[in-house]
């Protein structure tokens, strides 16, 4: 048995905090009746029904990608290509998305969940899932572009959290930020006179990308999704 505000977060776009004002709101039947509360539990025979539709239980798939150069972060798009077309076709009928963004001339690791509960969790900035990246730049990094990253720099006039800048080589370094702002190691590259050239993202949480092949993917096994 599952608690009821396990399996709407689950397979639905609702959190668990979300099924509580739902219950009340009485807008969730279980075979019928009026769910009860948000913790009640739930058989795998039951029919849970929202809003008079019913909640599909689906296998749950959390999976990562080794994303190449070219393709979108979106479920669909009218002009580019998207990472959809580089996983197996029916995820998107077991409603499996992209975990936050990689853009377009952006490589590396995205993970894909039908989980609604991880994707914010490793979305949410109040949670601080450290994102690491390997970047090829203009000029070489210095002392003080190292605690400019530390201090925390501005962004369209906001104080973006403190991140890490750690030199590798001439025109190399890695970056680990908490956040997912547009275009934010980029930017933050720029802003200290580097521009980016090659970015790659190698780190989420503590999984690592490893050594998968461009376009390769994966499902993660229970171990590693503990990861995040």
């Amino acid at each position: 048995m599952e608690r009821l505000d396990k399996l709407v977060a689950a397979y639905s776009e609702y959190s668990r905090k979300d099924v509580r004002r739902l219950v009340k709101e009485k807008r969730i039947e279980v075979n019928g009746a009026l769910a009860s509360s948000f913790d009640q539990k739930i058989k795998d025979e039951d029919c849970v029904l929202m809003d008079g539709e019913p909640i599909v239980r689906k296998r749950r798939i959390v999976a990562v990608l080794n994303k190449p150069m070219g393709f979108v972060t979106s479920t669909e798009d009218p002009r580019d290509r998207t990472v959809m077309e580089l996983v197996p076709r029916d995820w998107m009928k077991m409603g499996v998305f992209p975990v936050g963004r990689l853009d377009k001339d952006t490589e590396g690791l995205l993970i894909f969940t039908n989980d609604g509960v991880l994707a914010h969790t490793l979305i949410s900035p109040k949670n601080g899932v450290e994102k690491e990246y390997y970047v090829e730049h203009t000029g070489s990094a210095k002392e003080e572009d190292i605690k400019a990253f530390k201090d925390g720099m501005i962004l369209d006039d906001e104080v973006l959290k403190p991140a890490i800048l750690i030199p590798i080589g001439k025109g190399k370094s890695r970056v680990i930020i908490k956040e997912g702002k547009y275009h934010q190691v980029r930017r933050m590259m720029a802003i200290r006179g580097m521009d980016v050239t090659y970015l790659k993202r190698i780190r989420e949480g503590n999984l690592l990308l490893g050594d998968m092949e461009k376009g390769e993917w994966r499902e993660l096994d229970s171990k590693e999704e503990n990861l995040f």
